[in-house]
C-alpha cells in the first residue's frame, strides 16, 4: 500500500524539487534561479519540498532517498544551443561522469548512487537549461537569462503533472 499523497514513507513530503548548481559561475547557477522562481510560485503545499541542493553530490543523497517523485533543476550542457530549455524525463539521456556542469557531481550521478543503495524516486524529471558561460563570476548569461521565465513554465507544469499524480492516487485509494 503506497503512503498518503501528504508524505512519503519517510514522514517527509512526497515530491522534492531539488535545484542544483554553483551561483559563483555564471550560468551553472540557474538551477538556483529557476528554484526561486518556483518556490515563488508554489507556495506552501505539504507534498512538495524546495530545495537548493548547490554543488553537494551525493551528500543530497538523504534528502532525495525515500520520495516517490523528484524534479531537478539544473544547467544541462547537452550540445544545444546556449539559452535552450531541456525537459528530460527519461534519466538515461543525462550528461553522465564528467558533464559539462560545473558541480562536483551531476544528477546523473545523483540517481546512479540511489540506485546502487535503493531508494530511486519512481518519477524523475530534470529542467535545465543549455548554459553559455560556466566562468567565474555572479549573474547569468543573457541568453540563459532570456529563457528562466520560460523553464520556470515548463517547471511549474512538470511539478503540476507530479501532483496530480498524487492527487489521482488519492482519489482512487478513497472512492
Amino acid at each position: 500500500m503506497r503512503a498518503p499523497a501528504s508524505s512519503s514513507e519517510h514522514g517527509r513530503a512526497p515530491i522534492l524539487v531539488l535545484g542544483l548548481g554553483n551561483v559563483l559561475l555564471a550560468d551553472d547557477g540557474v538551477g538556483s534561479e529557476l528554484l526561486d522562481r518556483l518556490r515563488e510560485i508554489v507556495g506552501e503545499d505539504p507534498r512538495v519540498e524546495l530545495l537548493d541542493g548547490g554543488t553537494q553530490g551525493i551528500a543530497l543523497l538523504p534528502h532525495v532517498q525515500g520520495r516517490r517523485m523528484l524534479l531537478i533543476l539544473d544547467a544541462l550542457a547537452l550540445g544545444a544551443a546556449p539559452g535552450t530549455i531541456h525537459v528530460l524525463t527519461d534519466i538515461r539521456q543525462l550528461p553522465g561522469r564528467g558533464g559539462k556542469t560545473a558541480h562536483e557531481s551531476n544528477a546523473a550521478q545523483l540517481l546512479a548512487a540511489l540506485e546502487l543503495i535503493g531508494g530511486r524516486p519512481e518519477s524523475v524529471a530534470v529542467v535545465g537549461i543549455e548554459p553559455a558561460e560556466i566562468e567565474t563570476r555572479l549573474g547569468l548569461s543573457e541568453r540563459v537569462d532570456e529563457s528562466v521565465p520560460a523553464a520556470t513554465g515548463r517547471a511549474v507544469r512538470v511539478l503540476d503533472a507530479m501532483r496530480n499524480t498524487l492527487e489521482r492516487e488519492v482519489v482512487t485509494c478513497t472512492s
